[in-house]
């Protein structure tokens, strides 16, 4: 892999920059024992930067993010900012503006449930056992960001608040291909989420699904349309019918966060936010963890590393075609899991207990002796 590929990382706050170090041992292992070697710069992003500049991401730090190849983030936030700044200078709008400017229209949520971790799921063991799906969630449209979208108070006082849901066909096509791409390198199969019954931006989506799959070249792939109220209740009662799984921006939200405890915990799911394929055949992107900046245990060595170090694995497949690297990183999250070892969010009773670099430490050595 050529050693100019650009990497920005953006630890952000709290635990942020704990888990990204032990991302950097990882990438430092990667450079002496695989010959896989990236441009590697830094910036702030999140509260840190609101402190330093007075926005939660300055214009230089986005200009890096746009000219990087991939943009691995930390976590933002804390009470430190919570209604103490104005609101578009909160800690979260670094990532709106991330998503927003790098066009990160994509959103890969896993729910993968690691053999060791089986039990420690919301679920029945036997309900989630080798547990491997993957949530698609549209990110750039939706309710979120649909107008109008605002508070309208009437001379009598009633208050009246209005959010609106809005589609486009295009901004459907792309990715519900996303979908299908990714469907056709896991079991080739699709559910595609909404609420056709009482919604018009269900019914567009459905069709606009329907035609991708029958004339994009799809056809080899198994496609399911699904209720979302229904696909929640699906997701409890028999989550493994699903693989991959596609969705507007709202119900992407509630579902992937549904799926997320199907896991056991936050700290251990990675996510990534994709924009679209450019004349080069690259694509902007952001990996970062679902789980939050947690500081309550910021400095202390308990945060769990292993979802920021699984979005690096998820960068290395999306962003640089590295998928033999990714799985050498996931499988020996997967024996350090299996050997016992845990961060406090995941302990069990028969467990060891490690700190944060400890278990970043343990992801080595599992390298180490896969080569």
């Amino acid at each position: 892999m050529p050693a100019n590929r650009k990497i920005l990382m953006l630890p952000g706050d709290g635990v942020g920059p704990e888990v990204m170090a032990e991302v950097r041992r990882v990438i430092d292992w990667q450079a002496r024992h695989r010959s896989v070697g990236f441009d590697i710069s830094e910036g702030l992003v999140g509260g840190c930067s609101y402190n330093a500049c007075g926005q939660a991401i300055s214009d230089e730090t986005m200009t890096d993010a746009m000219h990087a190849d991939a943009v691995l983030m930390g976590a933002v936030g804390g009470p430190e900012w919570d209604g103490k700044v104005p609101r578009h200078c909160r800690p979260e709008a670094g990532l709106l503006r991330l998503r927003k400017d790098m066009a990160l229209y994509a959103n890969l949520r896993p729910a993968r449930v690691f053999d060791a971790l089986a039990e420690a799921s919301s679920l029945k063991k036997e309900r989630v056992l080798s547990l491997d799906m993957l949530i698609v969630r549209e990110l750039t449209g939706g309710v979120y960001f649909g107008e109008p979208k605002e508070i309208t108070t009437f001379p009598d006082g009633t208050r009246r608040a209005v959010d609106t849901q809005l589609y486009t066909s295009p901004e459907i096509e792309r990715i519900a291909i996303v979908a299908f791409e990714l469907a056709r390198k896991r079991s080739g199969k699709v559910h595609s989420a909404e609420k056709m019954n009482v919604m018009e931006t269900g019914v567009l989506w459905r069709e606009v699904v329907t035609e991708v799959h029958r004339s994009g070249g799809f056809e080899d792939i198994e496609l399911h349309h699904i209720l979302a109220d229904n696909c929640a209740m699906q997701l409890v009662r028999q989550p493994r019918q699903f693989d991959v799984l596609v969705t507007d921006n709202l119900f992407g939200d509630i579902l992937s966060d549904c799926a997320a405890m199907l896991t056991g915990s936050l700290g251990m799911l990675p996510s990534a936010s994709l924009g679209a394929m450019d004349g080069n055949g690259t694509r902007k992107a952001l990996y970062e963890p679902v789980h939050g900046s947690a500081p309550d245990i910021a400095g202390k060595g308990l945060a769990n590393p292993l979802a920021m170090i699984l979005s690096y694995a998820m960068c290395l497949r999306y962003s640089f075609d590295g998928k033999e690297d990714a799985d050498m990183i996931e499988g020996a999250v997967g024996r350090v899991l299996a050997n016992g070892l845990r961060t406090s969010d995941i302990m069990a009773k028969g467990c060891t207990w490690v700190s944060t670099e400890e278990m970043g430490k343990a992801v080595i050595a599992e390298m180490d002796k896969a080569i």
